[in-house]
């Protein structure tokens, strides 16, 4: 696909506003329930916006997996796909094109990226092993102390930093890498890990040097070094415009030299691609097989891998599609605009503003409340109160406790604002911008929230929680004297 012009188009008005490079031809009903019914609602599904029904939500802002636009050309290839349990032509295709996009040699397809992640798991991580990684994903951490190793985190320091200027905050220091490699991890590296962008700390981007940096390190090493290329998407739009060595380069040269510097790939199609499945890319024999026996133990034929062929056939036009601008574009640029909106109205959120969505800064949005209130899950409760909107908590909530019962507090309490490819107006996105406006003002109102039935792994999927306190009733009152439509 050829690559577009840059899409930001300017106004002559001088205002800036993301421009939609696309048409929409096809919509879904919303309902916007009462703040009173929200109250309920939210009571019902035990203070986690993952188990509110999606009937009750206005703008579901959870997350971009799954839940991206697809586009017609993907709806039309899912009519020609070959529903065959082995040998599928739908699989040879994807394989192709996969093996086009990254310049590897095979393609190991799984049902989406959290069984990539247990395959890689399962044929690398042994009890007392180490994954190194610029910062751990909740999934891909629990498959790996599920195995009995552990997660050595070598992010920079400034990715840690919610107030920054720095572009590429994702990138590894290659300093912490080296000290903990050729000191308490020697020997014992299953392997290191590269995630781009980084979802916990605000979906920042990794740059290409920093790539090539940690490459050469790890062959000179012999450290196997993997890519979790998920949301590469957006990662690959911040280096062709953040990166200057890159503004002049075809998207597809700088994946496959992204590609090229990695020994294994994996990706979850819900992001990578906007279909529902996953995969994992490979050349060299020797990884590819000791993986490929675990597909049809866990997932399903090596022509399949648990996908539908229809997803399959949409993913393998999604994976083309991301070497076009136009398509790339439109989650950072809706990002821009709503984290812009919010910095107006002093709201706290990441800066720079990264990709996958807008991240609101919970410990200077309510610092009076103590991350073992998880402040991020009680913020998540309190702007689905405020604007029926779903965000994700990022926080406390989502780390795994520590083997004494202690917690493991998190580097960052963020609430995840998630901006899917293509599916909301700007009209949705101000409409976010002034509800946060609005319950940022009236943030001393917000309390902490306490565990009622806490699961033993990612209790932030299915935990439910109670607040501690009234103040989700005395926010509802506030709300209602200045919006008493309820809405």
């Amino acid at each position: 696909m050829p690559e577009h012009t840059y899409t930001r188009v300017g106004f002559f008005s001088g205002e800036k506003i993301p421009l939609e490079m696309h048409k929409a031809r096809m919509v879904q009903r919303l309902y916007l329930r009462h703040v009173k019914e929200r109250r309920q609602v939210l009571s019902a599904a035990g203070n986690n916006t993952f188990l509110l029904p999606n009937r009750d939500v206005y703008l579901d802002m959870l997350t971009d997996s799954g839940v991206n636009a697809m586009s017609e050309a993907q709806y039309a290839a899912m009519l020609m796909a070959d529903d065959s349990y082995a040998g599928s032509e739908t699989f040879y295709r994807l394989e192709k094109t996969v093996g086009e996009f990254f310049g590897t040699r095979h393609f190991l397809p799984a049902h989406q990226g959290r069984a990539c992640e247990n395959i890689l798991a399962t044929a690398f991580v042994t009890p007392g092993s180490w994954v190194v990684t610029n910062y751990h994903f909740t999934t891909t951490k629990a498959h790996i102390t599920r195995l009995g190793g552990s997660v050595h985190e070598i992010l920079k320091d400034e990715g840690l930093s919610a107030q920054s200027s720095d572009p590429f905050k994702g990138d590894c220091d290659l300093a912490k890498l080296a000290d903990f490699a050729e000191g308490e991890g020697k020997g014992k590296i299953a392997f290191v890990r590269i995630e781009a962008g980084t979802n916990l700390i605000g979906g920042q981007p990794v740059s290409l040097a920093n790539m090539r940096e940690v490459s050469e390190y790890c062959r000179r090493k012999n450290l196997k070094l993997v890519f979790d290329a998920s949301l590469l998407a957006d990662n690959l739009y911040f280096v062709k415009t953040r990166e200057a060595s890159c503004a002049g380069r075809a998207l597809a040269d700088i994946v496959l030299e992204m590609a090229s510097l990695m020994d294994i790939i994996y990706f979850s199609g819900r992001k990578l691609g906007c279909a529902r499945g996953g995969g994992m890319a490979v050349s060299g024999r020797e990884d590819y097989m000791k993986m490929r026996d675990l597909v049809p133990l866990f997932e399903g034929f090596l022509t399949y891998g648990g996908m539908s062929v229809r997803e399959m056939e949409a993913m393998n036009v999604g994976i083309r599609e991301t070497l076009d601008i136009d398509t790339i574009s439109q989650t950072p640029i809706f990002v821009e605009a709503l984290g812009e909106a919010l910095l107006d109205k002093g709201v706290p959120v990441v800066t720079p503003l990264g990709g996958l969505g807008c991240h609101v800064d919970a410990m200077r949005f309510i610092p009076h409340v103590p991350q073992e209130q998880y402040p991020a899950g009680a913020l998540a409760a309190a702007v689905y109160l405020t604007a029926g909107v779903r965000g994700m908590e990022r926080g406390t909530l989502s780390e795994q406790r520590k083997p004494d019962g202690s917690e493991s507090l998190s580097s960052m309490e963020l609430v995840r604002l998630a901006v899917p490819k293509r599916v909301f107006t700007l009209s949705q996105i101000k409409f976010v911008a002034d509800r946060l406006g609005w319950l940022y003002r009236h943030r001393d109102l917000i309390g902490g929230l306490e565990f009622e039935e806490e699961p033993k792994t990612l209790r932030f999927f299915l935990g439910r929680l109670r607040p501690s306190g009234p103040w989700q009733e005395r926010l509802e009152e506030a709300f209602l004297k200045d919006m008493p439509s309820g809405l």
